[in-house]
């Protein structure tokens, strides 16, 4: 027999989480539906707020909910070193080894020949203003490894040779495949300390 249709619209909803498939997402809604009117008043207020109060950086583009960018800020950050990942979330992982005091680039997407995807000409104006002014010494490219990481690796350091700076990737003790968010500390701690030029 067929959900009702409130239940179905729920289980698309959560589906629409990376990661989560028909099953889990059904077993999610049902879980939802236990939850009294206070719980689910509650996280719906947590989504709303979080989309209001979260602002994008328009220097760096990672999320935070400061007046200034706790990424930026000159007076907390060294503005000589550049970390490019592909994710806000990327930000708070390497935040968490407490080795980069620099600042930050979050890409918008990253490069897929394949789907005729490339990083923006904007975007990369905004990187190469950002080296020029801020007189920026070192790149460091964190991407996840895979493909597209790499594709956006090779294109940057392409992209960027014309400038005086080093440019590395962070090492391949990243596992072949993996994204940054679900890396131990210790792993992501290692890595970094590791990075090579590019």
């Amino acid at each position: 027999m067929r959900y009702p249709e409130p239940i179905v619209n729920l289980v698309g909803h959560l589906q629409k989480l990376p990661g989560i498939g028909r099953k889990t997402a059904e077993k999610f809604a049902f879980h939802l539906l236990d939850w009294d009117k206070h719980q689910l008043d509650s996280l719906a207020n947590a989504i709303a707020n979080s989309k209001e109060r979260l602002a994008r950086c328009p220097s760096c583009n990672g999320l935070h909910d400061k007046a200034i960018c706790p990424f930026c800020d000159p007076k907390i950050r060294s503005t000589h070193t550049l970390c490019i990942v592909s994710n806000p979330k990327h930000v708070y992982a390497i935040e968490s080894t407490h080795l980069f005091e620099g600042v930050y680039h979050v890409l918008s997407k990253l490069v897929s020949p394949i789907e005729n995807r490339y990083v923006d000409e904007n975007e990369l104006q905004e990187i190469k203003n950002r080296i020029e002014t801020q007189m920026i010494k070192e790149v460091v490219i964190a991407l996840d490894a895979t493909l597209e990481g790499d594709a956006t690796a090779l294109f940057i350091r392409q992209q960027l040779k014309e400038f005086p700076i080093q440019i590395f990737r962070l090492a391949h003790g990243l596992p072949i495949g993996g994204s940054l968010e679900y890396v131990d500390e210790e792993t992501l701690h290692l890595a970094f300390r590791g990075r090579v030029p590019l």
